[in-house]
């Protein structure tokens, strides 16, 4: 027979603070390296809002998830922030420019050479790379992350790397 304690199953709420407390920091950091400060809280708030709106469905390994969800959201943030530009423009609030703002991440990379290699590389391939320096995932989490197969993020991973390596040479020819 089963005692009492072995059929108690966590609520939902001691679920969501068991998450929090184990990955809110891994999703704010991953959000500070890619946006600024003020834009890293929302996208860690929105993260985990998602998370309670779909709490069962949470994955064994959440953070791969997680940080899948917290890219979608920076994603919606830079769509928004482009939006809010237009419009602005259009009535004439402010000249028309430049909406991105520079990438923080390229001020967490060491040296110069390096910070120029990566920042001239396509988003997707500072994104795969920074999902394997920076966050530390392997290639099953890291692909889980972008949405795609292992394979895909096998070749995405090799392609980033001697683009990297090509761009770190020229910076060492100049």
């Amino acid at each position: 027979m089963n005692s009492p304690a072995a059929l108690v199953v966590p609520t939902a709420d001691a679920r969501l603070g068991a998450l929090w407390n184990a990955h809110y920091a891994d999703v704010m950091a991953y959000a500070r390296r890619r946006a600024p400060e003020e834009v890293a809280a929302e996208v860690a708030s929105a993260v985990f809002a998602t998370l309670w709106r779909r709490i069962d469905e949470a994955p064994a390994d959440p953070l791969p998830w997680l940080y899948a969800v917290a890219r979608r959201e920076l994603a919606n943030q830079r769509r928004g922030a482009r939006r809010r530009g237009a419009l602005l423009a259009r009535l004439s609030l402010r000249p028309p420019g430049p909406l991105a703002a520079p990438d923080p991440a390229d001020g967490a990379v060491e040296g110069v050479a390096a910070r120029t290699a990566l920042a001239r590389l396509r988003p997707a391939d500072r994104e795969v790379l920074m999902l394997v320096a920076w966050e530390g995932l392997d290639a099953p989490g890291a692909a889980a992350a972008l949405g795609v197969t292992e394979a895909a993020f096998a070749v995405r991973l090799h392609r980033a790397r001697r683009r990297l390596e090509a761009q770190l040479l020229k910076e060492d020819r100049t």
